[in-house]
C-alpha cells in the first residue's frame, strides 16, 4: 500500500493544495492540475494529517489509528483512503507540483524573469520584448458622463481632466494600431469605454463601420463590446448594437435605494427609473447567443449584497455581475477588512439560492460563479492574468495608450500614443510582463493564483504603489468567492449525478 503512494517529503501543501469545507461538502483543490475532489471524512483526516506531518504517510496514520485517539479509524478505513488518494494522484489530478516555481526560484527571494514560453520548463530571462502582440484595446471614446457616481475611479469620467470625446480620426488610428500590432492573432477585441461612450455614438458607429472593412481586408475578427451607463440607450442604439452584434456591460447596482444612493445626475438625483426600462428593453431584445451583463458595484453602504444580486435576476436578468468597490479610507464607501466576515456570508448564502433557484428552474449566471470544474482557465492567462499592458491596452480621446483603462491619467504608465507614431515603451511593457504570478512573491505561494492570474495591476498600485504587491482585501475577497464559486458547480454536478471531480 504504501510504496504505491507518492513521495511528498517536498511537497508544498499550502501553496499547491487547497481544502475548505462549505455546508456539506469537503472540497480539495489540486491547484496546479485545477481538479477539484469532493472527499469523504477519512480522506480529508488523512489530508489534513499529511500536512502536519510535511508528507510522512507512515506518522500520518499512526497518528490517525493510535489507539489513544478519540474518534480513531480502523485499520482498514485508512488502506482504502490511502488506495484512494494514491489513484487520484496516478491519474494526475492530486498532489502535483508547482514545477515552474520549483524550477525558477523554491524559495521565491524574488521576482522572476517573465514567461516568454508558457510551454517551456525553464524561465527565459525578462528582457522586453521588442514585437509585442496587443489583442486588445479599450477604447475611452469620451472622458465626460452624464452621471456623477460618487465612487467612480475616473472622477465621473473626465479621469481627472477636461471633458473630451475621442474624434474619429483617434478611434481609427486606434484600430490601425491594433492591426499592427495583433500579428498573426485572427480574434481581436475592442472595448468602447468612457466615461460614457453613447456621449460619442456617432464616433462608435464610424469606429466600428472601419472594423468592418478591417475585417475583411486584414481576414481578422473584431469583437466589440460597449460598457454602458443606460442613460442614453433607446430603441434606435439598442438595434444597432443588436444587428452589430456588440456584447454590452449595463451598469445597475442592484435595488432602487441601492442604486439610486451612489449612481446620481449632476443635480443628486437618482438614475434607477432611468435606466431599468432602457436596460429591460435591451435585454429582452437579445438572443441567448449575444452577449450582455447586468453589472452592479457593492459597496460598505450594502453589505447585504446578495439581496442585490437577486433583485436583478428578479428583473428577469439573466447574467448578472456585482463586483466590490475599490476605494480606499476615509471614502464612506470603502469596504474594510473588518467588513470580510460580512461579504463572507453573502458569498455562500448566494452560493446556495443559485443552487435552490437552478433546481426550480429559476437559475441566472452569475458571472463569478461561472466556473468551469473541468477547464480551467487557458495556461497563458492562468500565468499572465489580464493581460493589461502586455496584450491588452486603453487609448485615451488624444490617442494615449496606457496598460489599461485604470491606469489613465497616470503619467508615469504613459506607454506610447496612436497618432504621433512613437515607438511603445517597450521597458514599462517589460514591468507589466514581468508581473505575472511568479513574478509576486505573495502570489506564487497562494492556492488562487491560477484563477486570478495575480490580481489586478491598477488596484495593486492605488493600494501598494506597485504592481507587484496585490490588492490584499482584494486577495480575500476573490479567494471566498472561488471558494463559494466551487462548491457552487460541486453541487450542480451532484444534483446531476455526476462526479464532483474537474
Amino acid at each position: 500500500m504504501l510504496k504505491t503512494f507518492p513521495e511528498l517529503g517536498n511537497y508544498n501543501f499550502s501553496a499547491d493544495q487547497h481544502r475548505f469545507r462549505q455546508g456539506e461538502l469537503r472540497l480539495v483543490v489540486d491547484v496546479v492540475s485545477g481538479s477539484i475532489h469532493a472527499v469523504d471524512p477519512v480522506a480529508w483526516d488523512l489530508l489534513e494529517t499529511l500536512e502536519k506531518r510535511q508528507g510522512n504517510l507512515e506518522q500520518a496514520l499512526a497518528d490517525l489509528t493510535d489507539c489513544a485517539r478519540e474518534g480513531k479509524y480502523a485499520r482498514e478505513e485508512m488502506e482504502e483512503a490511502v488506495l484512494e488518494l494514491a489513484e487520484l494522484a496516478q491519474e494526475g489530478t492530486l498532489f502535483n507540483r508547482d514545477q515552474w516555481r520549483e524550477t525558477v526560484s523554491p524559495e521565491l527571494a524574488g521576482p522572476v524573469p517573465a514567461l516568454v514560453n508558457p510551454e517551456s520548463k525553464t524561465v527565459p530571462a525578462g528582457e522586453p520584448s521588442q514585437n509585442p502582440v496587443i489583442k486588445s484595446l479599450c477604447l475611452n471614446v469620451a472622458h465626460d458622463c452624464n452621471l456623477r457616481c460618487s465612487y467612480c475611479f475616473a472622477s465621473s469620467g473626465n479621469f481627472g481632466g477636461g471633458c473630451k470625446l475621442m474624434p474619429f480620426a483617434v478611434g481609427k488610428a486606434a484600430l490601425d494600431f491594433l492591426m499592427a500590432h495583433s500579428a498573426n492573432r485572427k480574434h481581436c477585441e475592442v472595448d468602447f469605454f468612457g466615461g460614457e461612450p453613447l456621449l460619442n455614438f456617432e464616433v462608435v458607429k464610424q469606429i466600428v463601420e472601419y472594423g468592418r472593412q478591417l475585417e475583411q481586408v486584414r481576414g481578422k475578427l473584431i469583437h466589440f463590446t460597449l460598457t454602458t451607463n443606460a442613460v442614453l440607450l433607446d430603441a434606435d442604439i439598442q438595434d444597432y448594437l443588436n444587428q452589430q452584434k456588440i456584447s454590452v456591460v449595463l451598469s445597475l447596482d442592484g435595488r432602487p435605494a441601492v442604486h439610486d444612493r451612489l449612481r446620481v445626475f449632476a443635480d443628486g438625483s437618482g438614475s434607477y427609473d432611468a435606466v431599468l426600462p432602457r436596460i429591460k428593453a435591451l435585454t429582452e431584445s437579445r438572443q441567448l447567443d449575444q452577449d450582455y451583463y447586468v453589472r452592479g458595484t457593492y459597496t460598505r453602504f450594502n453589505l447585504d449584497f446578495a439581496n442585490d444580486v437577486l433583485h436583478l435576476a428578479d428583473q428577469g436578468f439573466k447574467r448578472v455581475s456585482v463586483e466590490p468597490v475599490v476605494a480606499a479610507e476615509p471614502a464612506d464607501s470603502a469596504l474594510r477588512e473588518e467588513d470580510l466576515p460580512q461579504i463572507f456570508a453573502e458569498y455562500d448564502r448566494l452560493a446556495k439560492v443559485l443552487e435552490a433557484r437552478e433546481r426550480e428552474g429559476r437559475g441566472f449566471n452569475f458571472f463569478h460563479f461561472d466556473l468551469s470544474l473541468d477547464h480551467g482557465p487557458c495556461l497563458p492567462k492562468r500565468l499572465k492574468g489580464c493581460g493589461a499592458g502586455v496584450e491588452y491596452v486603453a487609448i485615451t480621446p488624444e490617442g494615449d495608450i496606457y496598460p489599461c483603462h485604470q491606469f489613465v491619467g497616470r503619467p508615469a504608465y504613459l506607454l506610447g500614443n496612436v497618432l504621433k507614431n512613437d515607438d511603445l515603451d517597450l521597458a514599462k511593457m517589460a514591468h507589466f510582463q514581468n508581473a505575472h504570478i511568479y513574478g509576486k512573491l505573495v502570489c506564487a505561494g497562494c492556492w488562487a493564483r491560477f484563477y486570478c492570474g495575480g490580481g489586478c495591476h491598477a488596484n495593486a498600485e492605488s493600494f501598494n504603489n506597485t504592481i507587484y504587491q496585490p490588492y490584499t482585501l482584494g486577495c480575500s475577497i476573490q479567494k471566498k468567492r472561488l471558494e463559494a464559486a466551487i462548491y457552487y458547480q460541486a453541487k450542480r454536478l451532484i444534483q446531476k449525478g455526476e462526479p464532483a471531480d474537474g
